[in-house]
């Protein structure tokens, strides 16, 4: 399994079309992807990361911190394009 954490640079945090990308970005990876926001040093439940309205429920705004766990046969490619999306402002 991978994970990392990082910060959502998306402008709308992850709503609408960022949290489409990344949700099929998720479900295309053919890996089981889990995304938990952290918010003054607590960590929310894992939802699921190929699941758009699971993402969105979230409430990630952009600057909020992510926590992603990415376990499959293309974990470390599938972990590089989701960090990509998620450190992205050009959504």
């Amino acid at each position: 399994m991978k994970e990392f954490r990082t910060t959502v640079a998306s402008p709308v945090g992850l709503h609408a079309r960022p949290a489409s990308l990344f949700s099929r970005s998720a479900k295309e990876s053919g890996c089981v992807v889990k995304l938990a926001k952290v918010n003054q040093g607590q960590q929310s439940e894992f939802v699921d990361g190929s699941s758009i309205l699971r993402v969105m429920t979230l409430g990630v705004k952009c600057g909020d911190e992510i926590i992603v766990q990415v376990e499959g046969e293309n974990e470390e490619a599938a972990a590089n394009a989701l960090q990509l999306l998620a450190e992205s402002n050009e959504h």
